[in-house]
């Protein structure tokens, strides 16, 4: 059975925001049973974790003898040997992961840079007037995502690791109030979030987080 690592004690509250989340969600919908080995901030930066994840981050991946980092790399590896995640024609497979690509250097970016002013950059005098071009920034992205989306559910067909990886970085924004501008995005949000891959991760992740704050 495969192993994943995932935070002690997520940052993110139990929002499903931990990139170990994408990770759960895949392995939720290919019916793939998998370990969690959680990890404490302090054991990030340790010898045995490095080794696993050179830049002490989460999560990583098990397998065997394989050993895997960073989300979108697990991503491809689980969604390459499981039906359900990628087309089997090849022209539509290598769009799928074209947006997995798009969602992780496109996408994320600009929102994370975002999201980290938010949280840690408040009490600084550049906050204010720094906070409209992170926004435009991404706007411009998210005018780009809506008109290419359209009316259409998922973002090229059926419902594929590309959709997959794009919700998880667009529920980034849940708290910034952007996605309210986008009403075709926020919907296609809601539509990843009412998959039951999504809400047996997302509950999984959660448990993590309210059973550190009760002990």
């Amino acid at each position: 059975m495969p192993t994943i690592t995932a935070f002690e004690s997520s940052p993110d509250r139990g929002r499903g925001q931990a990139r170990d989340m994408r990770v759960r969600w895949a392995l939720e919908e290919v019916g793939q049973p998998y370990d969690v080995r959680l990890v404490s901030f302090a054991a990030m930066k340790q010898p045995a974790h490095l080794a696993l994840h050179p830049f002490g981050q989460i999560p990583t991946f098990e397998d065997g003898d394989l050993a895997l980092f960073e989300s979108g790399a697990i991503m491809l590896h689980l969604a390459e040997r499981h039906a359900g995640l990628l087309p089997l024609e090849a022209n539509p497979r290598g769009r799928a992961i074209a947006w997995m690509f798009a969602a992780l250097n496109t996408l994320e970016p600009p929102i994370v840079e975002l999201g980290m002013a938010m949280l840690f950059e408040r009490d600084k005098s550049w906050y204010e007037a720094r906070l409209p071009m992170l926004q435009d920034r991404v706007r411009t992205r998210l005018g780009e995502l809506s008109r290419r989306l359209g009316d259409a559910d998922w973002l090229d067909g059926a419902f594929s690791a590309g959709d997959l990886m794009m919700v998880t970085v667009l529920r980034r924004l849940n708290t910034s109030g952007l996605l309210d501008e986008y009403p075709d995005i926020a919907a296609y949000v809601a539509r990843g979030e009412a998959r039951p891959a999504f809400r047996r991760a997302f509950e999984a992740q959660s448990a993590v987080f309210t059973a550190a704050s009760r002990s």
